[in-house]
């Protein structure tokens, strides 16, 4: 399979609105940030007795769809490698018939045979939580994940500029002010890929994607900054991909550090360039 990012639909609309302040009521242009929800569709099975199925639908800013799509399926530990796709297509069209490419659907090869008891339940996710309703540490260990080793360091005085060039980076959001965003920082804090989205689990989705459609599935030499909080689903997402640290500009949630500390990855909340709280590993941020 041949991969190259792309984005797909515009990821900004433009209304006209009336914006009020203390002196004035005028009618002006304004930019908003586009939620459309995406259908993912997985094909499998043998050549002659071919299975489609719906997979889930998710409320996302289109863009990086198939990345989206497919780091969906690598964080729900659905697919390990890309080998093992064969094709990625996108379809759809609105009610007026205009298309939209709301549909991605994942077509995988013959030969490759997948855990059906990942494919039973019907996902829905939103904008704001993610795959609703998943909070048991114990599923993680189904999926075979491990313990992260302690080989990655970063300083205190990057960890701090990290927010900032973030917040730099957000082309959509420094439009319209209504996206999450997540980064791929080397430990350097060198920006190596970011992506943005109404939903922050697909922010992370679309970025771990990118990396998974490209070839690599472990990034043990990376940390991962996100523009809001740090929740369960985004640090299991993380995981699954071994990326050791993880920055957020918010807070994390209970959930989110009791994950952190059983799988020993580095997590950072309210990050600034004044301050941030470490919750776990500790051992890997370098201090002056």
């Amino acid at each position: 399979m041949t991969y190259n990012a792309r984005m797909t639909e515009p990821s900004e609309k433009e209304f006209r609105i009336s914006r009020i302040t203390t002196n004035s009521n005028s009618l002006v242009d304004d930019r908003v940030a586009v939620e459309e929800p995406m259908e993912i569709r997985v094909v499998f099975g043998a050549s002659a007795s071919r299975t489609m199925r719906s997979l889930s639908v998710t409320m996302r800013t289109p863009g990086y769809d198939r990345e989206l799509a497919a780091g969906f399926l690598f964080t729900e530990s659905i697919l390990t490698s890309p080998d093992q796709i064969e094709s990625i297509e996108t379809s759809g069209s609105a009610a007026d018939g205009t298309p939209t490419g709301n549909i991605v659907r994942i077509t995988l090869k013959p030969d490759v045979e997948l855990a059906l008891s990942h494919l039973q339940r019907n996902f829905y996710t939103t904008s704001s939580c993610g795959v609703c309703g998943k909070a048991s540490l114990e599923a993680l260990s189904v999926q075979g994940l491990t313990v992260l080793d302690d080989d990655f360091r970063c300083g205190e005085s990057t960890i701090r500029g990290l927010p900032e060039t973030l917040r730099n980076s957000q082309p959509t959001f420094a439009n319209t002010g209504g996206l999450h965003a997540a980064g791929l920082f080397s430990d350097d804090g060198t920006l190596v890929s970011l992506r943005e989205d109404v939903g922050r689990h697909n922010a992370v989705d679309k970025l771990l994607g990118e990396s998974f459609l490209g070839g690599t599935t472990q990034l043990a030499d990376r940390l991962i900054v996100l523009s809001g909080r740090a929740s369960f689903e985004i640090m299991q997402k993380a995981l699954v991909a071994r990326v050791p640290m993880i920055v957020a500009v918010g807070a994390p949630s209970s959930l989110a550090i009791e994950l952190a500390r059983r799988y020993n990855v580095t997590l950072i909340g309210f990050a600034s360039d004044q301050r941030f709280n470490v919750y776990s590993g500790g051992e890997r941020v370098l201090t002056s």
